[in-house]
């Protein structure tokens, strides 16, 4: 597992006219021979303020060996929370099917932490996570309809 820091502080904005801060990065050493895009969103129960973030931010790298030893994870950015205080994992995974199992036991997990009704996840088969994020999509009334996770532009830098 390595721990690059090169997409650290990028925005991505999404086309339902949030966006997110990457403040982590989490890859696998490995190529997916099926690529799979996973994008997951949750809102944290009883997190306020800058101070209650920074430590969920900074509490969540505990988090990291649960999902890396999951069959088929290749990467992860973690997007802080956004203007509506939602979370978001933009992923890549070897194969769909590792993909879905993989967001249905999080969901478990995040249902003990989250606001009910606030965690979502989409699996996109044959989308690299770096496709999904280079080739963003028009915005238009279906994309922000359900544009929580479909990326609409992403910043050049800090």
């Amino acid at each position: 597992m390595r721990q690059p820091r090169s997409a650290v502080g990028r925005v991505v904005r999404f086309a339902d006219g949030t966006q997110g801060r990457v403040y982590r990065e989490t890859v696998a050493a490995r190529s997916p021979s099926e690529p799979c895009f996973l994008a997951v969103a949750f809102r944290l129960r009883g997190i306020r303020g800058d101070r209650g973030h920074a430590l969920f931010r900074a509490e969540s790298l505990l988090n990291t060996p649960l999902f890396v030893g999951f069959p088929g994870f290749v990467s992860k950015l973690w997007l802080a929370a956004d203007e509506r205080h939602l979370y978001r994992g933009l992923y890549e995974w070897d194969g769909a099917e590792r993909a879905e199992a993989y967001a249905c036991s999080l969901w478990r997990v995040l249902e003990l932490v989250s606001e009910r009704g606030s965690i979502d996840y989409r699996v996109v088969p044959g989308l690299t996570r770096d496709d999904a994020l280079a080739r963003p999509v028009p915005v238009g009334a279906a994309e922000a309809a359900d544009g929580w996770w479909r990326v609409a532009a992403r910043s050049p830098g800090r």
